[in-house]
């Protein structure tokens, strides 16, 4: 708590509780800062915000109100400078590791988390905020700065050091995090994605290297070597210290060899000349990558590898490659978060490195989101799967039929594929395709429990409903039998 006049050189000592954004999540003593969103301007709220106790306001617009009003310039880029005072600079307290890249931020950030202790390092991203001492959800990938500056406070008042977060290229764009200073700044890889906000891929890119402009100078930047954009990625590098992962021997550390099998990676990497052999939970060779850059990220922290190597066997991500129970199938349910083409066509290769017969995938693509890729989604699919069930995920405002023709409009071989427009009948559908050592592979929300339709989000979890699907099946097989 803070009283305006500390917040602002102002007369008015009114006492401030917290800073929000969203007049429906006002209460008494709030700030209410009017920001300016992709759709909406806040300060059409503000009689909303008054409403539910807004003590006061901060807005660029006049404003007709009877609580105090204080005026900026520019709301949105006031507000991470506001609520950095309110909560007394959390973000200068803590080590903060940002990773960025189009596929493997939750897992990269998450197995960090497991390597230095979740007693010490907090996670924040896709799923949720956490720590030793709480798990929570959070509205998006990287938080708006009202919300950032209150998690951060919470990890330190958990008792937490650092922090490893995922850094969105939409995080950027929206200037989220632009007055934060990372210790260190990692990046998996770049592929085509999020054109809808960010209008051409060189935007993209270009948000993806603002986080490398945004490192102390003394500390670190962690690389993908292999990946296509390495180069313009390390020109953006303002730190001293660069480090790199990869295949090639002049890489800080390298991949030297690995060898998936269904329950585990073996792998040999080769760290500043010293080679170590690693049995890794994680599978799929872009697990092998996630590894390395968590390792290269946790070693920059502190850490040392003998320090580092016990802990690789706590590394789990939720909605990643997660496999459903057996409940009397003689095939493989699996359930993953793979939402861009590069995802869905890494975790196909995956699979079929395995022995199986058939492997069935359950996709869809978000409403309102990058409707560019969905031609490629779906051929992804197709030319990498044995069969396909195109259905809706998340469609929003949008008509899922059109979502999903817009999937397969470039798709030649319609025996490939069918669409079951309602996802918990096409979840269905592929269990009861499914045959001896066969794999179906239910992709695009991992864990997530909702599903947003056109007037309201309802409760929904993939996992929930294919191991429903799965003891059916199986409890009418017995009953036949």
């Amino acid at each position: 708590m803070k009283k305006l006049n500390e917040l602002y050189n102002t007369k008015e000592d009114v006492l401030i509780n917290d800073i929000k954004i969203n007049s429906k999540e006002v209460v008494h003593g709030d700030l209410f800062v009017c920001t300016k969103g992709v759709t909406a301007d806040r300060h059409d709220f503000v009689e909303d915000a008054i409403k539910n106790g807004a003590a006061a306001i901060v807005a660029s617009k006049k404003i007709d109100v009877t609580v105090p009003v204080i005026y900026v310039e520019d709301t949105n880029k006031e507000l991470p400078l506001l609520c950095a005072r309110f909560y007394d600079h959390p973000d200068k307290k803590l080590k903060l590791f940002g990773v960025t890249g189009t596929d493997g931020k939750t897992s990269t950030t998450t197995i960090v988390q497991a390597l230095i202790g979740k007693e010490t390092c907090g996670y924040m991203g896709t799923n949720g905020r956490s720590c030793a001492k709480f798990d929570k959800d959070t509205n998006n990938t990287t938080p708006d700065s009202d919300k950032i500056y209150e998690y951060f406070n919470d990890f330190l008042e958990a008792g937490c050091s650092c922090v490893a977060m995922e850094a969105s290229s939409e995080s950027f764009f929206r200037k989220r995090i632009e007055n934060i200073t990372f210790d260190i700044g990692a990046i998996t890889n770049i592929t085509r994605e999020h054109l809808n906000i960010h209008g051409t891929f060189e935007n993209y890119i270009e948000c993806k290297c603002q986080l490398f402009k945004q490192i102390k100078k003394d500390g670190y930047s962690i690389l993908n070597k292999d990946d296509e954009f390495y180069e313009t990625v390390r020109k953006a590098c303002v730190s001293k210290n660069v480090w790199t992962y990869g295949k090639d021997e002049d890489n800080t550390l390298v991949i030297k060899s690995y060898e998936i099998t269904p329950n585990k990676t073996d792998i040999v990497y080769k760290v500043f000349d010293k080679e170590y052999k690693i049995e890794s939970p994680l599978l799929g060779e872009f697990n092998v990558y996630n590894l390395a850059c968590a390792i290269l990220i946790a070693l920059a922290s502190g850490k040392t590898m003998e320090e580092i190597i016990p802990n690789i066997k706590n590394a789990s991500v939720k909605g990643r490659i997660d496999v459903l129970p057996n409940v009397g199938q003689n095939f493989t349910v699996m359930v993953d978060y793979a939402h861009t083409p590069n995802g869905i066509k890494n975790i196909l290769k995956f699979v079929h490195t395995l022995n199986i017969n058939r492997s069935i995938v359950v996709i869809g693509s978000a409403g309102e989101r990058d409707f560019l890729k969905r031609p490629l989604m779906g051929k992804t699919v197709v030319e990498n799967a044995s069969y396909a069930i195109f259905t809706y995920e998340d469609p929003r405002s949008e008509d899922p039929e059109n979502i999903i023709k817009m999937m397969t409009s470039e798709i030649e071989d319609k025996s490939k594929y069918e669409v079951v427009v309602d996802r918990k009948e096409a979840i269905e559908r592929a269990i009861n395709l499914a045959c001896e050592n066969d794999i179906v592979l239910i992709l695009g929300k991992g864990n997530e429990t909702y599903e947003k339709l056109k007037t309201k989000t309802i409760y929904f979890n993939d996992e929930e409903v294919a191991l429903k699907a799965l003891k059916t099946r199986f409890k009418k097989q017995k009953v036949t039998q």
